[in-house]
C-alpha cells in the first residue's frame, strides 16, 4: 500500500484530499501543528479527518527542524500549503514558498515518486501579488527538483463563494466589476478527486474548473435565490477597488497584499477545463442547512 503525505491537511482542500486519497486505497500521513483540529469540521463544511489519518507528523513549516525525516517512507506528496489571512507574523514567502521547499527537500532525500502541488489559475498574470508569486517561485523550483510533479492551478473554491451567501443573507451582494466576467469554481472534494487523479497521470501542470460556468452576476443572483432574498446587488468598479487597495497599503500592507489578489483576480476571466459534479446551488443549500456533501464519493 502507497503511501501520501498531506501538507495542508487542516484547510478547506486538504480536508477533502485527506478522504480522498484514503478512498483511493492510500495510507495517509499528516503534517500538521498540533492534532486538535483534526476531528473538528473545517471551514464552508469541509470534514472532520481525524477517522482518516495513519499517521500525524507535528510539525510547522516555519520552523525547518520540525520537519525532518517528514517523507520517510512517503511514496507521494500534496501539499495545499498556503497562509490564509492576513493577520500571521509570517508573509506568504515564508509559508507558501519557504515552507513547501523544505517538504520538497526533504523528498529529494528519500524514495518520494511524485509530488502535487496546489497553486493559483491565472497565475502568469498575477505575479505581482505576492501570495501568488510565491506559489508560483516554488512551482518553479519544483519543475527543476528533478522529482515527478504535478502543479494544479484552480479557478476558486466553492468556500470561496460562502462569502456571496453571506452577503446575500445580509440583503445585498457586492460585486468587485460589471459582473459579467466568468468563473467555474470548483468543490473541494471534487478537486481532490482532481489531485488524486494527478499521481497517475502524466501532466506536469493542470488547470482545472468546476463543471459548471457563471457570470458574478449570476452567482449573486443563485446566492440571493438560495438566501430567499430578492436580488440586490452592489457593483464595485475596479478602479475605485484599485484606489482602495492603495489607500490601505501604508497602513495595513498585508490585508492590501490580500485584497489586491482578490481585486486582480476579479478582473480576469477565470474559466478552466471543467471536472467533478457538484453544483454551486447545492453547496449553497447545504451551507444553509448545515449538513456537508459526501466528502468520499468518487
Amino acid at each position: 500500500m502507497k503511501t501520501v503525505l498531506i501538507a495542508g491537511a487542516t484547510g478547506y482542500l486538504g480536508r477533502y484530499a485527506v478522504h480522498a486519497f484514503k478512498h483511493a486505497g492510500y495510507r495517509v500521513r499528516v503534517l500538521a501543528r498540533s492534532e486538535q483540529k483534526l476531528a473538528l469540521p473545517g471551514a464552508g463544511l469541509a470534514p472532520a479527518i481525524s477517522d482518516c489519518i495513519d499517521e500525524i507528523h507535528i510539525g510547522d513549516v516555519t520552523q525547518p527542524e520540525t520537519l525532518r525525516g517528514i517523507t520517510n517512507g512517503i511514496d507521494v506528496v500534496f501539499s495545499s500549503i498556503s497562509m490564509m489571512g492576513a493577520k500571521s507574523k509570517h508573509t506568504w514567502h515564508d509559508v507558501d514558498y519557504l515552507g513547501n521547499l523544505t517538504i520538497l527537500n526533504e523528498a529529494r532525500k528519500t524514495d518520494v515518486a511524485k509530488f502535487v502541488f496546489i497553486s493559483v489559475f491565472n497565475a502568469a498574470k498575477l505575479m505581482h501579488v505576492p501570495m501568488v508569486k510565491a506559489h508560483e517561485d516554488f512551482a518553479a523550483d519544483l519543475a527543476a527538483s528533478g522529482l515527478a510533479y504535478t502543479v494544479i492551478r484552480p479557478t476558486g473554491y466553492f468556500s470561496d463563494m460562502g462569502a456571496l451567501l453571506q452577503m446575500a443573507q445580509s440583503g445585498r451582494v457586492y460585486l468587485l466589476g460589471d459582473g459579467t466576467l466568468r468563473i467555474n469554481p470548483i468543490h473541494g472534494a471534487d478537486l481532490a478527486r482532481v489531485s488524486v487523479d494527478a499521481v497517475t497521470m502524466g501532466a506536469s501542470d493542470i488547470d482545472v474548473g468546476g463543471p459548471e460556468v457563471h457570470a458574478w452576476d449570476d452567482i449573486a443572483a443563485i446566492a440571493c435565490a438560495a438566501a430567499g432574498q430578492p436580488p440586490k446587488v452592489t457593483r464595485i468598479p475596479l478602479p475605485l477597488a484599485r484606489a482602495g487597495v492603495g489607500l490601505l497599503r501604508p497602513f495595513k500592507r498585508r490585508m492590501a497584499q490580500l485584497l489586491d489578489f482578490f481585486v486582480s483576480s476579479a478582473a480576469l476571466e477565470s474559466v478552466a477545463p471543467q471536472a467533478g459534479t457538484r453544483r454551486l446551488a447545492d453547496h449553497y443549500d447545504q451551507l444553509l442547512a448545515n449538513r456537508p456533501l459526501e466528502a468520499v464519493a468518487p
